[in-house]
């Protein structure tokens, strides 16, 4: 795949991340509070350099559970410390410190009504530190950030699937492109096959933003485009341009793409065209998701994203980055921006 433009046009510091797992740290901001009753155990756990995977297993032997009955908000990064919430069935734990081990530490545990379930997050809070940096000069370094970061401000970032979204090889869209398709594919297990999907569903999404950047319509509204209501998030079809991008310009609304799906809310006129045609350059119709309906449902996702609590620190050739995310952005999505180049 070409590689995906930019929103910025500051220059590139580069850098590089993840040297060590204490530059990724990730804190999950959770969607509500556990309430001290119920039949699941809210675990809030620290893990180093730990997979979701590897976290996932290690719980269950250490508490004699299927791996399907625990409950994550969200998939956390394995290159990084990462603090988030796990549910486990409250009948199967004993001691929830027997859960720690030399990588893993449980911080607190609360009893609560129902499994956590993807998607039952507030979102997350970011501190990245970026080394070894294309700037020898700290003023020049320093004025780079500075109007990265206000642009950012200004303009938001492009809400582009990160890279790890791909897997280690960065193709395991692949896999669902030929599942989509009708055409043979290796065996996969239930969550390879999520996994897949979903990776084709992204890929196309950020095709689509890529589409949205050249058009120079990151900022303009569409007759026929799916906004999404910033407070609410619920959607709507744009009929009133001139209403519709007076409330986009003041934030309260913003375009949004598509998750191709049999449920996802279809735009209408050049919108519309404009996603048949890229449904069309991957080889497929709509009724394609229609074979994997329960995996591939489908929705709409926000064009940019606006960070908060946004800081930049720099100390000679290192940057350090803090700022919070809603559910399913990537903060790598952000940090290209600065970098401009990818990462995972």
């Amino acid at each position: 795949m070409d590689a995906l433009p930019f929103l910025t046009d500051t220059p590139g510091i580069g850098g590089r991340l993840k040297l060590q797992p204490e530059d990724f740290v990730v804190d999950e901001i959770p969607l509500y509070t556990a309430s001290g009753e119920g039949e699941f155990l809210y675990l809030r756990i620290c893990k180093r350099d730990v997979s979701a995977t590897e976290l996932t297993s290690h719980l269950a032997q250490t508490f004699g559970v299927d791996e399907s009955e625990i409950g994550v908000a969200g998939r956390k990064d394995r290159r990084a410390v990462t603090t988030q919430f796990v549910s486990i069935p409250a009948r199967n734990v004993d001691d929830p410190a027997r859960a720690c081990a030399d990588r893993i530490q449980v911080i607190e545990a609360q009893r609560h009504g129902n499994k956590l379930r993807t998607g039952h997050l507030g979102g997350n809070r970011f501190e990245i530190t970026l080394r070894d940096v294309n700037c020898d000069e700290p003023a020049q370094l320093k004025r780079i950030i500075d109007a990265t970061t206000e642009a950012i401000s200004r303009l938001g970032f492009l809400n582009y699937f990160g890279e790890q979204r791909f897997g280690r090889n960065g193709d395991t869209d692949s896999d669902g492109f030929r599942l989509l398709r009708g055409e043979h594919v290796r065996r996969l297990g239930k969550n390879a096959l999520r996994f897949a999907l979903s990776a084709a569903q992204s890929r196309m999404f950020n095709e689509w933003v890529a589409d949205r950047v050249d058009g120079e319509l990151t900022h303009r509204v569409q007759r026929g485009d799916v906004m999404q209501v910033v407070a609410s998030g619920g959607c709507f079809v744009v009929e009133d341009v001139d209403v519709e991008q007076a409330r986009c310009d003041a934030r309260e609304t913003v375009v949004t793409g598509p998750i191709f799906g049999p449920k996802m809310r279809m735009p209408d006129g050049d919108p519309a065209q404009h996603e048949a045609a890229i449904l069309e350059r991957f080889g497929l119709s709509p009724d394609a998701f229609l074979r994997f309906r329960k995996l591939t449902s489908g929705t709409r996702r926000p064009l940019l994203i606006r960070p908060q609590e946004f800081s930049a620190n720099v100390s000679g050739n290192v940057v350090r980055l803090a700022f919070a995310l809603p559910p399913g952005a990537y903060a790598t999505s952000l940090l290209r921006e600065f970098t401009k180049c990818d990462a995972d």
